[in-house]
């Protein structure tokens, strides 16, 4: 074990509190992170403790009963909740075990736990945050409030009209990625964090013309209510989806997407392809209807970002030839809407 581990629980998070630790009564050894348990992978420890805080003792274990937290780890339902996990599946290997706090475990569940009941699994009872100590104690603590506030707070971006086409091979437009002087308040340039959300199913649609997919941008289109805090932004976003079978018997989804914006905005191609790719892991049901077959298969998406929530509202699927997308999408550039 590197001499560096003991630096690297804080460069882990950020955010230990110094007071005195508890063990959990067990001879414990130092193992490698194994390979299957990839969500626990770049977060800046490779050696954990066997037995971990959940009471597994063996790494065959530790390796099964993590495979039913991967999937809700790549959503990225929060931003921390692989440190979450991690801190329970594969402690750091030091001298105690740092528990998480029950704040994070609150601040972990409150984002995660509709995720879970997204895919009709409840919060489980082994990961109850009142089994974990207070802030007080040595911990993983809780998010600050300045974090919170950045991302349960009044969302900016600066107005206008943004549809973005994700097209395999194009890098994207990368003019206008630096934060213009609208996107600054009091020094502090705003971040806009749209995020995906448990929802229904639109129906795919196979059959179409141009000028109805034009007409479903247009539905889709930035709308500035006063009625309401946040705007409209629309989304149409091409993806190709294929899926295959795990070792461990489970789907996973292989998402092909790069961004190209038809009317650029503040939203940059790297983000919206992650969010897309939340959207798809997040409402893994309707991910299931647009992949019947181990085939590729290609969908435009369109939808809407409302009050900092992605709305996935159309579903069109994108076969081969298709003229009909392919000129809605170049008349998109030039259309105006009614």
């Amino acid at each position: 074990m590197f001499l560096t581990a003991k630096i690297l629980v804080f460069a882990l998070s950020g955010f230990l509190r110094v007071a005195t630790g508890f063990d959990i009564g067990l001879s414990t050894k130092c193992v490698v992170i194994p390979k299957e348990m990839d969500m626990c992978h770049k977060i800046g420890y490779s050696e954990m403790r066997l037995p971990n805080l959940m009471g597994h003792t063996s790494m065959a274990e530790v390796i099964l009963k993590s495979t039913t937290w991967q999937h809700l780890a790549h959503t990225d339902c929060h931003p921390h909740v692989r440190t979450f996990l991690c801190s329970l599946f594969a402690p750091i290997c030091l001298d105690t075990f740092i528990h998480p706090c029950r704040s994070m475990c609150v601040a972990v569940r409150d984002s995660c736990a509709p995720v879970l009941a997204c895919h009709g699994h409840p919060w489980p009872d082994s990961l109850d945050c009142d089994r974990f100590p207070a802030d007080e104690d040595m911990c993983l603590a809780s998010l600050t409030k300045e974090y919170k506030y950045l991302h349960k707070g009044s969302w900016k971006m600066a107005e206008g009209r943004v549809a973005v086409l994700c097209v395999p091979g194009n890098q994207g437009d990368k003019r206008d990625t630096v934060p213009r002087q609208s996107d600054f308040v009091n020094g502090v340039v705003s971040i806009f964090l749209p995020k995906p959300a448990c929802q229904a199913c639109p129906a795919v649609e196979e059959f179409f013309t141009h000028k109805r997919v034009l007409e479903a941008f247009c539905d889709n289109n930035f709308v500035n209510r006063v009625t309401y805090m946040f705007p409209f932004f629309p989304l149409a976003v091409k993806v190709k989806l294929s899926k295959k079978r795990t070792v461990f018997g489970d789907q996973e989804y292989n998402i092909e997407c790069q961004v190209e914006f038809i009317t650029q905005g503040s939203l940059l191609p790297y983000e919206t392809q992650n969010m897309i790719q939340q959207w798809l892991l997040i409402n893994e049901n309707c991910t299931q209807r647009m992949t019947p077959t181990h085939r590729p298969m290609v969908y435009l998406l369109v939808g809407n970002i409302e009050e900092g929530i992605i709305l996935v509202n159309q579903v069109y699927r994108w076969q081969r030839r298709d003229s009909q997308l392919t000129l809605a999408t170049q008349k998109w550039r030039y259309h105006k809407c009614l």
